[in-house]
């Protein structure tokens, strides 16, 4: 009977581990946006994006691997990459969805990467609308204008017309990286650092 091998959970890096990787993707000018889109994370983003933009103009890389998250959160990223005098270069890898699509946007299209497995999802944003009903209208009323907020930023950013778009977020969309690119998220697929090939 052959013996099963249990699989070991990796362990997280030790604290110096990861300060020291952080410091060097730092010196780089690489800022990483892994995992759901939150209010840490955006607050996190941003400080760096500000802190390599004050020591001076050269481009920055935003790599970017999620699943989305809070849609304001993603605002606050994407509003700042287009706020800072340093341009900033996305390159998706893994999964871009929903929030973390909308802040992948915040790049222009020439500046737009991703990694040959990358995959894309759009789609319109979801709420838990609950209390009275003057509130579930409320909130219903924010999500429909923020449904057509995503669809004008997606179709001012892609080139689609924006009747396609608002028709294309009803439902998931979920695109492979050549797709991606046909629709106009994505301006090239590279599968090497040098092929970003941007000063």
């Amino acid at each position: 009977m052959m013996r099963q091998e249990t699989e070991t959970p990796p362990r997280p890096l030790p604290a110096q581990d990861h300060a020291f990787l952080e410091e060097k993707a730092f010196r780089s000018r690489t800022v990483l946006v892994f995992g759901t889109i939150t209010d840490a994370l955006a607050a996190e983003t941003v400080r760096k994006l500000l802190a390599l933009d004050a020591e001076s103009t050269a481009p920055i890389t935003l790599v970017v691997s999620s699943p989305g998250g809070h849609l304001e959160s993603g605002d606050a990223i994407h509003d700042v990459v287009r706020f800072v005098a340093s341009p900033v270069s996305m390159v998706g890898t893994g999964w871009v969805g929903s929030a973390a699509t909308h802040l992948y946007l915040g790049a222009p299209r020439e500046r737009r990467f991703c990694l040959p497995q990358t995959r894309f999802l759009i789609h319109q944003p979801s709420g838990g609308a609950g209390g009275p009903a003057s509130d579930i209208a409320l909130q219903a009323e924010q999500i429909i204008k923020a449904r057509e907020r995503i669809a004008q930023v997606i179709a001012r950013e892609s080139g689609q017309p924006i009747e396609r778009v608002r028709q294309d977020i009803e439902r998931d969309l979920w695109m492979p990286a050549e797709e991606a690119v046909a629709y106009g998220l994505v301006s090239r697929i590279v599968q090497r650092r040098h092929e970003l090939g941007l000063g």
